[in-house]
């Protein structure tokens, strides 16, 4: 699976196309023909870290948030689905650590001379 796939995963039906989104991959420094690697914590932050982009891109979209009921769901419950995504993505980017060591233990330096 490479990282584009791996994106379309993260934000299924999306709307936008795979140019699109190679775009926003390659903003992340992730090239989206690169297989993507599961072991890495840093290509999973670099994706959750594009696909909040991706999110963000759509609650920017004012079309989304016109009066209008689709099925059983309404516009004003579309606007709180996106925006309660998005502070997941945030919360969990948050908590992801950033380096860890090769003994698993995370490390941050307070204090640098």
């Amino acid at each position: 699976m490479n990282n584009l796939e791996r994106l379309k995963l993260e934000i299924q039906q999306s709307g936008f196309t795979d140019s699109e989104l190679s775009i926003f991959l390659e903003e992340s420094n992730l090239s989206p023909t690169v297989t993507y690697d599961t072991s890495s914590n840093e290509s999973k932050r670099a994706i959750l870290q594009t696909a909040l982009s991706c999110l963000e891109a759509i609650a920017n979209n004012p079309n989304y948030f016109k009066n209008m009921k689709i099925d059983d769901m309404t516009v004003s419950s579309f606007a709180e689905s996106i925006t309660n995504r998005i502070d997941q993505l945030e919360r969990k980017l948050r908590s992801m650590t950033i380096n860890q060591s090769e003994t698993g233990s995370s490390t941050f330096m307070l204090f640098n001379r």
